[in-house]
């Protein structure tokens, strides 16, 4: 499935669907980027984590209107037991207020929104599941290899007996993959290369594929999935792949074909663009991003080998209704950029991934998603924003559950 592009040229009459996965530059009047080595603007009212505390709330414990000093009561010659008696009363109306101010306090920050968008999906392990046994159309004519500038090995390619067997529960909202915890840390350190040298971004994807290939493998073994690595076709240009031409016209983006799981990708069109079509790093410049997006096709690997893709292929096709595929579409792409998110985190430690760099994948992630006037089939850019840092937040697979989550945080 591809990532997210850049700008398509100006549509005529209605317009036309961009390839899945493209996202496209912000309307006009959008800040620019900023020049590199600095941090990136945050959406006007944002602060790193949610919307900034509006203007005129005051800091918890602090009443909202001003007060003045408080002055002890006047004494009065003779009346000794007036002014202990008066005293008493003052101290017991002052706490009076106190409590009322307190209490107003509570009751508005309890209507106060929460800070941090991110979704919090649970997970209950079911019962096993019996796999369909109808297949879709695009597995029974898979190519028996892939066409890639590097294909897996044989040792690669075949088929690894599971430590344990079990039958796989492959629906969406209760697969096994949810059991498989957290990625593990995953030593990648890959230095400074440049996203506008093809060699460069080359090695670095290759590079970086392999340390997903770490990560994800330990972890789908153990819950007895199968697992072997993709293919990977990276050119400088365009090129012709299994599932069609990439990266497609008017797009910039990479794509997972499920024919012959292989990823397919143009480093002069990630980095640079392709005519109105903005590239990645037109938007940040640091290799991390495009990476991240990488991370987010091997996480359609992971629905493939997962059974997660032939259910949502299944059920795609048992709808009647647009609204209902794109629903799907939206869940399904989302779910990748979170485990794109969840790989991110695994390697900030050696990558690295400093918090500055962090922030950055963060604004990335407002900037790419599905802009209006387009169909809605990866999700807004608030949710991909959401997803994202819902995988490198919390890495663990079941928080990645796009199909148990609240349609809002999917649309």
């Amino acid at each position: 499935m591809p990532g997210y592009p850049a700008q398509p040229p100006a549509p005529q009459g209605y317009p036309q669907q961009p390839p899945p996965g493209q996202a496209y530059p912000p309307p006009q009047g959008q800040p620019p980027q900023p020049p590199p080595g600095q941090g990136y603007p945050l959406p006007q009212g944002q602060g790193p984590y949610g919307p900034r505390q509006p203007q005129g709330i005051p800091p918890q414990g602090r009443p909202a209107y001003p007060q003045a000093p408080w002055q002890p009561p006047r004494q009065r010659s003779g009346g000794g037991a007036a002014v202990v008696v008066g005293s008493v009363f003052g101290v017991i109306a002052l706490v009076f207020v106190g409590l009322v101010v307190v209490g107003a306090i509570i009751k508005s920050n309890h209507r106060m929104e929460p800070m941090s968008p991110i979704a919090f999906p649970t997970y209950t392990p079911q019962t096993p599941y019996d796999p369909p046994t109808s297949r879709p159309s695009y597995l029974e004519t898979a190519e028996p290899t892939p066409t890639a500038s590097e294909s897996p090995s044989p040792e690669q390619t075949s088929t690894v007996a599971p430590p344990r067997q079990q039958v796989l529960n492959t629906t969406l909202e209760n697969n096994t993959v949810y059991r498989a915890g957290a990625l593990p840390k995953v030593s990648c350190p890959v230095g400074s290369p440049s996203i506008y040298s093809h060699s460069q971004l080359k090695a670095l994807i290759l590079k970086t594929s392999r340390c997903l290939d770490k990560g994800w493998s330990e972890i789908l073994r153990k819950e007895g999935i199968a697992w072997h690595r993709p293919g990977y076709a990276i050119t400088a240009g365009k090129g012709r792949g299994a599932c069609g031409d990439f990266p497609s016209i008017g797009s910039t983006v990479p794509y997972y074909c499920p024919r012959n799981t292989t990823i397919y990708a143009s480093t002069g069109a990630m980095s640079k663009g392709v005519g109105n079509a903005v590239g990645y790093g037109q938007i940040v410049s640091w290799h991390g991003a495009i990476i991240s997006m990488m991370a987010h096709e091997y996480g359609h690997h992971v629905q493939q080998l997962s059974g997660l893709s032939e259910t949502r292929w299944q059920r795609s096709e048992r709808s009647s209704s647009t609204s209902g595929k794109l629903t799907l579409s939206r869940k399904f792409e989302l779910q990748a950029t979170c485990f794109g998110g969840m790989f991110m985190r695994s390697v900030s430690a050696t990558y690295p991934v400093t918090p500055a760099k962090r922030n950055t994948l963060y604004y990335f992630y407002t900037r790419v998603g599905d802009w209006p006037g387009y169909p809605r089939d990866h999700g807004s850019l608030a949710n991909n924003n959401r997803w994202f840092r819902q995988g490198y937040e919390k890495n663990k697979v079941f928080q990645c559950n796009t199909w148990l989550a609240p349609s809002s945080t999917t649309s």
